[in-house]
């Protein structure tokens, strides 16, 4: 079965590469328009409210989401849609409860920042946002990815669209219209989302289920907030610790850097159901063949990015921010870092020990915001950004010897996938030391692509033909 889909993975994993760079297309094009409608009060007023969508889906959601993967092969046909469906059951009910205690509890001048009828807002939103990802997660371990992409496309252009139109229709609270932009076309989709899942699986309580997905979520809450943190803290550190002027350039830099993660996950997105079938057929010859090609793919990637990174900056950025351009190589290279370690997690959540993902991402997180103690004080902004690849690359590290010493689990080629990660970020590194010079560093970028496309040149040839695989 898992050869048979081989094909279908190669070709969801395009079509979702597309379709994340398309969105973010859309997400760069936009930002002007919003930076002319809004105030930066009133953008720093819908940003905040997004961040704590993200911090307290986490917990609203009790991380039941890391649970389906395992699923798909645990519970099958009809029975896999009653567990996505009473799964979502839970998580709603467990919000519900969360905002009816908010509603008792919270003081009338509001909290978080936001007046009461805005964390209101909040809270009943989490109700049914989550139903998004149970159906996308469903859709993507059924390979049916261009509904998959239909959702994420259609929240994408409808959320534009209904912000700015909000946002000129409100003129004196334009940072709630934002926000109403944003909740209102994703609510939507989730009620529909939430109303297919529970008719395909015609279950809202079932406690088997429940005790599964809590069994796997609630140890991943950790997890999910320290990789929060994780990702978060700098900017909050170069805020204290340099100003804001710094918090602007590195936030900018990390927005053009982050742009190689909509390809990285895409990727990483469609293998995930392929190497859970294989795993489960005991297959490791299989994973092992294809999974080489992607982390290779990974790597050439990345320092095909590193080396056009300082044109972008400068077509999308005012000459003040084109200094934030020697940002953009160290947050590549630790989305590559994220990559790679992705590999040993997807083992760890197959084998349900999700309790060692959390304590090391704990771990990270902490070593992290050491690190940048140390060096942002003594470097400035741009030491966060290899602070942060350091961050990711010890927690490959951590994930690498939960899975081969704790898991006794030797799946992938670790030594060979060291040896290109390592390689990579003095690659990168070094192609990043030369964004002064334009000559120096094409002639250094066009040498090493050139040597790596002829070194990999099989691994290439295998790639396009797994897509021809029906």
């Amino acid at each position: 079965m898992a050869e048979d889909n081989s094909g279908k993975a190669a070709r969801s994993g395009i079509w979702y590469v597309i379709s994340n760079v398309c969105i973010r297309a859309v997400g760069l094009i936009t930002a002007p328009v919003y930076t002319r409608l809004l105030t930066t009060s009133e953008t720093g007023y819908a940003n905040n409210f997004n961040n704590y969508v993200s911090i307290f889906y986490v917990i609203a959601g009790l991380c039941l989401i890391y649970s389906v993967g395992r699923a798909r092969i645990d519970y099958k046909g009809a029975e896999f849609d009653s567990y996505m469906s009473s799964i979502q059951g839970l998580s709603s009910l467990f919000s519900l409860g969360v905002l009816i205690l908010i509603a008792i509890f919270m003081p009338a001048g509001g909290m978080l920042g936001f007046e009461r009828g805005v964390v209101l807002l909040l809270f009943a939103y989490l109700i049914v946002f989550p139903s998004i990802d149970y159906m996308q997660y469903k859709l993507r371990f059924e390979y049916r990815y261009k509904e998959n992409i239909f959702i994420s496309v259609f929240i994408t252009i409808a959320t534009v669209l209904l912000s700015v139109g909000l946002i000129l229709l409100m003129p004196q609270d334009k940072g709630f219209a934002k926000i109403l932009g944003t909740v209102l076309p994703s609510a939507l989709v989730a009620l529909i989302c939430y109303a297919a899942l529970l008719a395909k699986g015609k279950s809202l309580v079932n406690i088997k289920h429940w005790k599964y997905a809590l069994a796997i979520g609630l140890t991943m809450i950790p997890h999910g907030l320290a990789m929060i943190l994780l990702a978060r803290i700098d900017v909050s550190m170069i805020q204290k610790m340099c100003d804001y002027s710094s918090v602007g350039l590195y936030t900018s830099g990390y927005t053009i850097g982050s742009l190689l993660m909509f390809v990285t996950n895409a990727v990483g997105n469609a293998w995930v159901p392929l190497f859970n079938e294989r795993l489960d057929a005991g297959n490791i010859d299989a994973i092992r063949r294809d999974n080489k090609i992607l982390m290779e793919a990974g790597c050439f990637m990345t320092l095909c990015f590193i080396a056009v990174a300082p044109e972008i900056v400068k077509l999308l950025y005012a000459k003040p921010y084109h200094e934030s351009m020697f940002v953009v190589a160290p947050v590549a290279l630790g989305t590559l870092c994220q990559y790679f370690y992705t590999n040993y997690v997807n083992t760890e959540l197959f084998y349900k020990k999700t309790a060692l993902i959390a304590v090391n991402s704990c771990i990270a997180a902490a070593v992290n915001i050491g690190l940048n103690y140390v060096f942002i004080l003594k470097y400035g902004y741009i030491a966060a950004a290899y602070t942060t690849v350091a961050g990711y690359f010890i927690l490959m590290i951590l994930h690498y010897l939960a899975t081969v010493k704790i898991l006794k689990k030797k799946i992938f080629p670790d030594g060979r996938y060291f040896t290109m990660l390592i390689l990579t970020i003095a690659a990168g590194t070094g192609i990043g030391a030369l964004y002064g010079s334009v000559a120096s560093r094409y002639l250094v970028s066009l040498a090493l692509i050139l040597a790596l496309a002829f070194i990999w040149r099989k691994d290439i040839a295998s790639f396009f033909g797994m897509l021809k695989k029906r």
